[in-house]
């Protein structure tokens, strides 16, 4: 455990992180498509036109948070705070969904699927998306927020 983050778990950080590539990798060399979570939502939902069947999106949106839920199960659950009021998290949905939109695609998209193909539009997003991070989170602390 790290002093600085006595939650650390980067044991557990690393093996999400291979299956993530490993999701990732399977859906792209397997099926040819990209594993941007935005993509396949909005294609399961039939917000978006993508080019993954809208069976498979579906199962992979759905996976999600099924696969969490059995991890939860055999792991033991993870400690969860809310705000008290409902009106941050809807707000910044709504500013997440935006800038998803903007961006043409999500952090998962980007990050994990465009980076690895050397994507120039998704190394810059992703750059784009770290800077706004750390800046927020710089922000809140001089603040007082964190």
């Amino acid at each position: 455990m790290i002093a600085a983050f006595p939650h650390a778990m980067p044991v557990e950080g690393l093996l999400g992180g291979l299956l993530i590539g490993l999701s990732a990798a399977i859906m792209l060399l397997g099926n040819g498509r990209i594993a941007g979570v935005s993509g396949l939502a909005a294609r399961a939902t039939g917000l978006g036109t993508g080019s993954a069947p809208r069976g498979m999106a579906a199962a992979f949106i759905i996976g999600l948070p099924l696969g969490a839920a059995v991890m939860a199960l055999l792991l033991g659950g993870v400690e969860i705070r809310y705000p008290a009021s409902i009106w941050p998290i809807a707000l910044g949905g709504l500013f997440v969904g935006y800038g998803t939109r903007l961006g043409s695609g999500c952090t998962s998209g980007h990050g994990v699927c465009g980076m690895s193909r050397l994507s120039l539009r998704s190394i810059t997003a992703t750059l784009l998306f770290m800077a706004s991070g750390i800046a927020t989170v710089a922000l809140m602390r001089a603040g007082g927020l964190l």
